[in-house]
């Protein structure tokens, strides 16, 4: 039985029918925000103690003697390493009951590897304290701040874990006295990368990051502005046109790997470029961002009346001052907009740069485009791929700062746009 349009039954069935249909789609909108909301959650309950550090107080005696300090050496002079001995004599002065050379080894552990540096600092600034006694917050090694993060339990049993009974309840003690305190991380803002999770810092892959964008957007700009602006208001329809109209829309759909490979073989390879540098990647990213920019372009362009362009020659413009007058300032709202979300899809890009050497250690923070370097996402997985357990939330932390200057450049894109744009 055939229901016509004008039974009164065909209309109860249209409404249930798009009710069902406004169910699926908030049913499938609230399965997206609940796994966007688990996402950032689980992001923020690991990364959040990614930026602070556990820190210790220790009596630190000054002793010139320790130090290898004579009249004519200046304390500025000395290494951050002549200052380990008076962190191991701190130790022993509050524990004197570990005598044991295994034990003072597990004592030892207890505090951070590059504890000379916080001395060293510490004695810079106050040189008055030379020969005297002064309480010093060191920082705790990886597996300690884990204990006082509560990262490790001591109902585990201690096959299972990376301190050792005796370590924990040495680290008791800490707690005990009142003498540890967590601090916000400073390292991570201020130190390159690091073999310990506790000295591990952040600041070299930003730096990277901050030249290989650089690169990319001094090179994939201008040459996807004017290629945009010729196929779209110069170039005549023709065989040529559609070939690299075909060609542009291709590449733009192409995996990242493969201009990844592109450039090993062109930039390193065979024009002889610093491999691991922020010019090579950024040359490499510019090729992969290229085709996004072209394509916005010319939609952006696309997008201006012709009755713009029809009243300028009317009045007796040639066609580039058009363009260069007229279309191209009106059209640079969407080409901005364009070019900061391509550069946002850059920055988060990790295959092509790993098949250039990027994926390499580097605790330097790189100076110019051509030293060795790295990028954020590419410090993210070689922490993530490290075994230490203390680089599990520097990951988490490397990830939260990521996405928020992710956020930070869409919000950009998206205010630009509602700022400049105009409705036609």
């Amino acid at each position: 039985m055939t229901i016509k349009a004008s039974d009164p039954q065909w209309h109860k069935s249209r409404l249930r029918a798009e009710k069902r249909f406004r169910l699926y789609g908030k049913c499938a909108l609230s399965l997206a925000v609940l796994m966007l909301v688990l996402l950032v959650g689980s992001l923020i309950a690991r990364g959040y103690q990614g930026f602070v550090q556990t820190q210790m107080s220790l009596p630190i005696q000054f002793d010139p003697a320790a130090l290898g300090l004579s009249k004519d050496v200046d304390v500025s002079s000395l290494s951050p390493s002549a200052y380990t001995p008076l962190v191991k004599a701190s130790l022993r002065m509050v524990f004197p009951e570990v005598t044991d050379p295994m034990q003072t080894r597990e004592l030892y552990a207890l505090v951070s590897s590059n504890a000379g540096v916080t001395l060293k600092s510490y004695l810079d600034h106050h040189p008055e304290m030379l020969s005297k006694t002064a309480d010093v917050w060191i920082p705790a090694s990886s597996n300690a701040d884990l204990y006082f993060k509560d990262r490790i339990s001591e109902n585990t049993p201690e096959a299972d874990r990376n301190l050792t009974d005796q370590q924990i309840a040495w680290l008791k003690r800490f707690k005990e006295r009142d003498i540890e305190r967590i601090v916000f991380d400073q390292t991570l803002f201020n130190h390159g990368d690091s073999r310990s999770p506790e000295n591990a810092g952040f600041l070299g892959a930003m730096v990277g990051s901050a030249f290989t964008l650089a690169i990319c957007l001094a090179l994939v700009f201008p040459l996807g502005v004017m290629t945009a602006v010729y196929l779209e208001e110069f170039g005549r329809p023709g065989k040529w046109v559609d070939i690299i109209e075909v060609n542009i829309n291709n590449l733009a759909a192409v995996p990242s790997i493969v201009f990844g490979l592109l450039g090993l073989a062109v930039y390193i390879n065979l024009l002889g470029f610093p491999r691991s540098s922020p010019l090579v990647g950024g040359m490499t990213l510019a090729m992969m961002i290229l085709p996004v920019i072209i394509i916005t372009t010319r939609v952006a362009l696309a997008s201006i009346p012709g009755s713009i362009r029809d009243a300028a020659l009317a009045l007796g413009a040639t066609p580039l001052q058009v363009v260069w007058h007229h279309t191209l300032p009106l059209s640079m709202p969407g080409i901005m907009t364009g070019t900061i979300l391509g550069m946002a899809r850059a920055i988060g890009e990790t295959a092509p740069l790993l098949l250039i050497g990027m994926v390499a250690f580097v605790a330097d923070i790189p100076t110019s485009v051509t030293s060795s370097a790295t990028v954020m996402p590419v410090q993210i997985y070689l922490w993530a791929s490290s075994p230490e357990a203390g680089f599990s939330e520097k990951t988490a932390a490397g990830i939260l700062v990521l996405l928020m200057l992710l956020l930070t450049m869409n919000a950009l894109a998206i205010t630009l746009r509602k700022r400049f744009e105009v409705r036609w």
